[in-house]
């Protein structure tokens, strides 16, 4: 009986962290937040709707610098060719990405369409009201039309939800 309740405690704690940190270590998840904000000092705990990460500068919680967030989290129902391609994408209280970057994936043809460094580099700086259209301001990858089509529609529509639902409209 004791063995059993060990075990079950070890499975607890594992779902634990599988749940709290996205299925990453709290050391890779933090590694990666500041990859998307490197000024932020501190990062919210993942929470909200659309479930959301917020990055910090300086001391205490005042200073909002912006949002993380997964694509599969918030576009939930968006696949490539071999399944939902997971990004962890950061955008500022403006509506500008501050960064993307893809953690996981099945795509066959990941190796030269998203998986590039050069890939997540033409998102940062996008604003969120750009056009996100394949072949015009986001390179195309022949080959891969499949896994770029539904990468950047999760880009664009998470993006977009992010800050529908957190960020105010610009005053006109």
């Amino acid at each position: 009986m004791l063995k059993r309740a060990a075990i079950a405690v070890t499975l607890v704690v594992g779902a634990t962290i599988v749940i709290t940190a996205g299925g990453q270590s709290a050391d890779v998840l933090q590694a990666r937040l500041k990859q998307l904000f490197p000024a932020a000092t501190a990062f919210s705990p993942k929470g909200g709707e659309p479930p959301h990460f917020n990055a910090y500068a300086g001391p205490g919680t005042t200073n909002l610098l912006g949002y993380a967030f997964w694509t599969t989290e918030v576009s939930p129902l968006e696949r490539g060719y071999g399944g939902p391609i997971v990004m962890l994408m950061g955008i500022d209280t403006k509506g500008i990405l501050t960064g993307l970057i893809v953690t996981e994936h099945h795509e066959p043809y990941g190796n030269f369409s998203i998986d590039p460094p050069s890939f997540a580099a033409q998102f940062k700086g996008k604003d969120v009201r750009d056009p996100f259209k394949l072949g015009s301001d986001v390179d195309a990858v022949s080959r891969a039309t499949i896994t770029m089509t539904s990468a950047v529609r999760a880009i664009r529509l998470s993006a977009r939800r992010v800050a529908r639902e957190l960020i105010a409209p610009p005053k006109p």
